[in-house]
């Protein structure tokens, strides 16, 4: 078979540097609604390195299919196989290319979260248990939510994949190694004004390794910190349905007023369970590539001048010990022409208007990672 040599290249980055697959590790390639062409692409770049490449096809249709008649009988040793499965691998690629992004969105929210309950326990194996990495496959969909020519959407997203994220390595660990010193964090904006601690957190540097495509560093509030308003900017799809103008407030960590332009829908889904309600990480984005919003989650969250404050389930390691079935990454954006923003730690302003302040941190601003300032 004929590969693009960009289906090649973007094979050989996610078994390489993402995942860095050893002879004899197993690898589970998931590709959801992708050509042919790259899951082969993975199987050979994974063969490469002398890994054994495991593939999994999975259709948006099927799914949401499967979901509308969902019940716990059937989903319970679903579960249990799959969980046997992940425990065997080493590495987890998943691709994702629908060309729909509502395909679920009328899937009752009840059978929604009896799947994401149930097939949780995998989930958590995934992410803590093994080395992997999750990106979304261009299709015309993505191109028209970002308002782009397919083709001219096409050479966008495979730019942004295949960026050289290792320069973004100094930058990153200057900022990982402030937060894990930061206390009191102070973010103001239009219509935000949020205060929290991050002490004794810790912070985690994402540059490809997790999320194609990257760059960001998380960490997470104090359970019962957080105090005060957030206006996100960026509009966000969540379980198959749209949100717009997200706001919320806090008191002692809790969401207690969550509005949108679907307030009763954001509200269903902060009641899923105790956890939903309050947040799981806080994270800085730098990916200079990427500047608008276009409703996936995996760009948007690394928009550069954004951060993201993100309800539900925290992460272990660099987390609060929060739990929940829901993890929903929300993204405000700094930019100037998003209205700007300060990000301040301890009293110290270390992001204005999205560049950063502090001389340290200016290999995260984009003239350094694209290459124009040594």
């Amino acid at each position: 078979m004929l590969i693009d040599p960009r289906f090649s290249q973007l094979a050989a980055g996610l078994t390489g540097f993402s995942t860095a697959l050893k002879k004899g590790e197993r690898v589970l390639i998931d590709a959801f609604d992708i050509p042919d062409a790259m899951v082969v692409a993975l199987v050979r770049a994974a063969r490469a390195r002398g890994a054994y490449p495991y593939v999994q096809i999975q259709r948006a249709r099927i799914t949401r299919e499967l979901n509308l008649g969902a019940e716990e009988a059937q989903f319970a040793p679903h579960a249990e196989i799959e969980l046997a499965r992940m425990q065997k691998m080493d590495a987890y690629i998943a691709m994702r290319g629908s060309d729909n992004i509502f395909e679920a969105s009328d899937v009752p929210s009840e059978k929604v979260q009896l799947v994401s309950r149930l097939m949780k326990p995998v989930l958590d194996h995934r992410v803590g248990k093994t080395k992997w990495v999750v990106l979304r496959w261009p299709s015309s969909a993505m191109a028209q939510q970002a308002g782009m020519s397919t083709e001219a959407f096409e050479d966008f997203y495979f730019k942004v994949c295949t960026l050289d994220y290792s320069r973004m390595t100094p930058g990153m660990k200057a900022l990982g190694d402030l937060m894990k010193k930061t206390d009191r964090v102070h973010i103001k904006g239009p219509g935000t004004d949020l205060r929290f601690s991050i002490k004794g957190i810790g912070a985690q540097p994402c540059g490809g390794l997790r999320n194609i495509p990257d760059g960001e560093v998380f960490s997470c509030p104090v359970k019962d910190s957080v105090e005060g308003v957030i206006q996100y900017n960026a509009p966000t799809v969540y379980l198959g349905a749209s949100f717009d103008n997200i706001r919320l407030v806090f008191k002692q960590g809790r969401i207690v007023e969550a509005t949108s332009s679907n307030t009763r829908r954001l509200n269903e889904i902060l009641d899923s369970d105790a956890g939903a309600r309050y947040i799981g990480e806080f994270a800085i984005g730098f990916n200079p590539h990427i500047l608008e919003p276009m409703r996936d989650i995996l760009f948007d969250e690394k928009i550069a001048g954004s951060f993201h404050f993100t309800p539900g389930q925290a992460y272990e390691g660099v987390g609060n010990g929060n739990k929940s079935q829901v993890h929903w990454d929300m993204v405000c954006i700094q930019r100037p022409e998003y209205g700007g923003g300060e990000i301040w730690f301890d009293g110290k302003l270390i992001r204005k208007n999205g560049l950063f302040v502090p001389k340290a941190l200016h290999k995260l601003n984009p003239e350094y990672l694209l290459g124009k300032k040594a």
